[in-house]
């Protein structure tokens, strides 16, 4: 059983910072590649970043240069520092995890984190 267990999320004023952490769980060989979602209320769930097993990021274009993912492979964490924070990214956060055994790999979702931005 896979477990992505989310924390960082919460209410923070327009121009603020947040930190999102997410650790896997269970029984697996490794984790390919980790990501952060967001879904805002009314809208589609969009991918914001991902980051590799080697480290290689990607971002949308909407929160490039604010947002930066990493992860730390010795602890299966992967983060997403929220930076310049907008109206706008108010959304549940989601994090997934491309999780691998020895012949087979399923992506997994954790349970979503709120993150507000309103003054």
């Amino acid at each position: 059983q896979v477990q992505l267990v989310e924390s960082g999320g919460g209410l923070v004023q327009p121009g603020g910072s947040l930190r999102l952490s997410c650790a896997a769980s269970g029984s697996f060989r490794s984790i390919n590649t980790m990501g952060w979602y967001r879904q805002a209320p009314g809208k589609q769930r969009e991918l914001v970043a991902a980051i590799t097993s080697g480290g290689s990021t990607d971002y949308d274009d909407s929160v490039k240069g604010r947002f930066t993912i990493s992860r730390d492979n010795a602890k299966n964490t992967v983060y997403l520092q929220m930076n310049s924070l907008k109206p706008e990214d108010t959304a549940v956060y989601y994090c997934s995890a491309d999780i691998a055994w020895d012949y087979t790999s399923s992506i997994y979702l954790g349970q979503g984190t709120q993150v507000t931005v309103s003054s």
